[in-house]
């Protein structure tokens, strides 16, 4: 079982994580997504989270975009998870 605190603790940091990123547009794409499933983020996405967010930011950005080509070894769900996010807002 995970501790409660400690999940709490690490929706903070991803959320602080997410809505800094360094663009504005980074900002509003994956810290909006984050702001608005907090609550509901568990262990697992929290973890898929984070590794996402240990890319590089222009890499990240032009998935995000559709500018490039995802690769493989990246977490394809999570990124059209936070795509069809933005798009359901518009």
């Amino acid at each position: 079982m995970t501790d409660p605190q400690s999940i709490e603790m690490r929706r903070k940091r991803a959320l602080y994580r997410a809505q800094h990123r360094g663009t504005q547009e980074m900002d509003i794409l994956i810290g909006g997504f984050v702001a608005d499933h907090l609550d509901t983020l568990d262990a697992e996405m929290l973890d898929r989270l984070e590794a996402l967010m240990d890319h590089e930011e222009t890499d990240l950005q032009a998935w995000l975009m559709g500018q490039s080509a995802i690769p493989d070894n990246t977490d394809r769900d999570l990124i059209d998870t936070i795509r069809n996010h933005k798009i359901s807002q518009n």
